[in-house]
């Protein structure tokens, strides 16, 4: 295999000298819409929207046309919109509801805002995108300095179980198990835990299976969510009574992660590690593969524009959502081409798996719009704005890593509540950790670096949002949570901002452990 190995590591270099033409970003997206339109113009949504109506619009002189057919004629989505009207029918059987087709596969979500289980479908057609852009990425690895011998080793890709689940019309399971479970049996040699370990259902054993095998494996790239393999890795370390990582992998060098902003994990993340890896940030999601990192050189990622979905855009402000970031009917809403750089954007998708016009719940913001180049703000529901501070999960993430850096402590997870004091509101801070933490002193720096990083948070803590409250957990804790929500391995994160029903169950639960 060290053949193919090889190959694999000429086609890169291949791919770096042959790149295609650039497109018009707005022509590929127009182009993408009409692939999308006429391929469900006679499912049972296509034909009660009149997508022959709006397809008649594609030769029109105007550029926009199209697109201003498109939005008059549908309106947003949300999941629980677009499930109650339309995808409740694929889970019953029936064909050519959003898609043409039968849906065989269901990926199940609960984002990290919603308590109940989303059923995202999944079309041939979207597996088939999903490959086509994983295999681009990998492409992309010309870009990065690393050493032939990588493309030789093995790939451990920490993902839900491949023993997917059969209710009779469908399978569900967790995106990343129904795509490993997919994969070519020429990537099967490179790919680890196996077959026989990905099938497993249960977290502990998964990963007792997986310590017990590392030594056997020569890793050279993993594959996850940082939480879940940074306990993995400490698992491993501890088996072994070794000191790092590298005393069993000593050739890893790749860490491609996703779902969740690297940055608040990465302290001690790296002491776990003997020699700096290369992190690769990818943002593919139930609904699709939207982007990826395509450089060493930046903290973007480029949106795939031909990758089975057309985008929209919604300013992410009062006009176009309220309080509690709901979107409103008459939401204005933008093509590729009409973006800007530095505005905070929620995204729309019309997909080959029959989503269209859906509120995927992210908020991006585009660092070069020329490049398409962007990075994940956060989630519509994950800001705090109790009255007007506009607090994002990149600004809270920011502030713990500052903070945790500059008092040399390590945060493995947090989460935050916007909660009633005094007549006006405060912030409460949910920090896990296993060191030893002067919570004033934690508070204080963390609340000034807010203040830096946040004109709007800066002047609200002069009115009405009064304090800031520090409570340091034991890391264990986060993950004990998860656990009780059946919410472990896999793509699974903790939530960033607890509202509501979730806020409740969560201060219940941490009153009712051992802390």
């Amino acid at each position: 295999m060290a053949i193919l190995g090889t190959l694999l590591k000429k086609g890169l270099d291949l791919s770096k000298n042959f790149k295609s033409e650039t497109i018009d970003p707005f022509i590929l997206q127009k182009k993408q819409l009409i692939k999308l339109l006429n391929k469900a113009e006679f499912t049972e949504f296509g034909q009660y929207y009149n997508f022959s109506d709006i397809i008649f619009n594609k030769n029109i002189t105007s550029q926009s046309s199209l697109y201003q057919a498109f939005k008059s004629e549908i309106p947003i989505y949300t999941y629980n919109s677009i499930f109650k009207e339309w995808w409740h029918k694929n889970l019953n059987g029936e064909e050519d509801i959003t898609w043409p087709g039968k849906v065989k596969y269901f990926a199940l979500s609960s984002g990290t805002s919603e308590a109940s289980t989303k059923h995202i479908p999944l079309t041939k057609a979207m597996l088939k995108a999903i490959k086509k852009t994983s295999v681009k990425q990998m492409l992309s690895l010309a870009e990065f300095d690393l050493p032939k011998d990588i493309f030789e080793k093995r790939i451990l890709m920490l993902g839900g179980s491949t023993h997917l689940q059969f209710n009779g019309t469908y399978f569900e399971g967790d995106l990343s198990g129904i795509s490993t479970s997919k994969i070519p049996f020429w990537f099967q040699h490179f790919y680890k835990p196996g077959k026989k370990i990905a099938k497993n259902r249960d977290w502990e054993s998964k990963l007792n299976e997986i310590v017990e095998n590392a030594s056997k494996w020569d890793v050279g790239y993993i594959v996850g969510v940082p939480a879940w393999i940074q306990i993995m890795m400490e698992r491993i370390i501890e088996h072994y009574k070794v000191k790092t990582i590298h005393d069993i992998w000593p050739n890893l060098y790749v860490f491609c992660h996703g779902g969740v902003a690297f940055e608040p994990y990465k302290k001690s993340f790296e002491k776990l590690l003997a020699k700096p890896l290369v992190y690769i940030e990818t943002y593919l999601a139930s609904e699709g593969f939207i982007a990826f990192q395509t450089s060493p050189n930046t903290k973007s990622m480029k949106l795939v524009l031909n990758g089975g979905i057309f985008y929209e855009f919604v300013p992410f402000n009062d006009d176009n959502f309220d309080a509690d970031g709901e979107i409103k009917p008459t939401a204005e809403t933008l093509m590729i081409n009409e973006v800007k750089p530095d505005v905070d954007y929620a995204i729309l998708l019309s997909t080959c798996a029959g989503a269209w016009r859906y509120l995927i719940g992210d908020v991006v913001r585009f660092t070069d719009v020329d490049k398409q180049e962007l990075i994940i703000r956060g989630r519509t529901k994950h800001f705090l704005s109790l009255c007007g501070e506009h607090l994002s999960v990149d600004n809270m993430n920011k502030a713990i890593k500052m903070t945790s850096e500059q008092l040399n402590v390590d945060i493995k997870e947090f989460t935050v509540a916007g909660v009633p004091f005094e007549n006006m509101f405060a912030h409460h801070w949910y920090l896990g950790s296993d060191d030893k933490i002067d919570t004033q002193l934690f508070k204080n720096q963390l609340d000034e670096n807010l203040k830096l990083i946040n004109d709007d948070y800066k002047v609200e803590r002069i009115c009405a949002l009064k304090d800031v409250i520090v409570e340091v957990l034991p890391s264990h804790i986060f993950m004990d949570w998860m656990k009780s929500k059946g919410k472990v391995g896999g793509s699974h994160k903790f939530p960033r901002v607890m509202k509501n029903g979730m806020l409740a169950d969560w201060t219940n639960f941490i009153s009712t452990v051992n802390v």
